[in-house]
């Protein structure tokens, strides 16, 4: 049974952590890391807690987050998975959001390559195009197919 004391630093966490995460939808690791002062068995029973009650999902965490940068950036599948492990997103979810949204993200890929050689394409040759886009992470077929169109 917990004492009032341990439900009052349970209670004074969790708010804390629900702060943080209202602000802004954050990844478990997020978490882990912005509370890594905090004691950590509590910590983990008030993420398991939140992520019972849905506030905490890495995998709603992907889509909004892909959802997201596919509408404000131009990156190439390759930047996306690193902006989401960066976020902490963990790398089997990331790969199961890609697998299963593949032919979604390879378009976004074709469209976003296609964006950067129309702003890219004045001052630049198609050789220094290529290369600029792989090294931006983007696969040679999606490359090809954008300066095709």
């Amino acid at each position: 049974m917990l004492n009032l004391e341990e439900l009052e630093r349970k209670d004074k966490l969790k708010t804390k952590v629900l702060k943080y995460i209202m602000y802004k939808k954050r990844t478990e690791q997020e978490v882990r890391r912005k509370f890594v002062a905090e004691d950590q068995e509590l910590l983990d029973e008030v993420i398991e807690n939140l992520k019972e009650i849905g506030y905490i999902n890495d995998e709603n965490y992907i889509e909004r987050a892909v959802n997201e940068f596919m509408n404000l950036n131009n990156l190439s599948l390759k930047e996306l998975k690193y902006k989401l492990m960066a976020k902490g997103a963990k790398q089997n979810l990331i790969e199961d959001y890609i697998s299963n949204h593949f032919e979604e993200l390879e378009e976004y890929e074709i469209a976003s390559a296609r964006n950067l050689i129309q702003k890219k394409q004045n001052g630049m040759e198609e050789q220094a195009l290529i290369q600029f886009l792989l090294k931006k992470g983007y696969k040679m077929d999606s490359i090809k197919e954008a300066i095709r169109e």
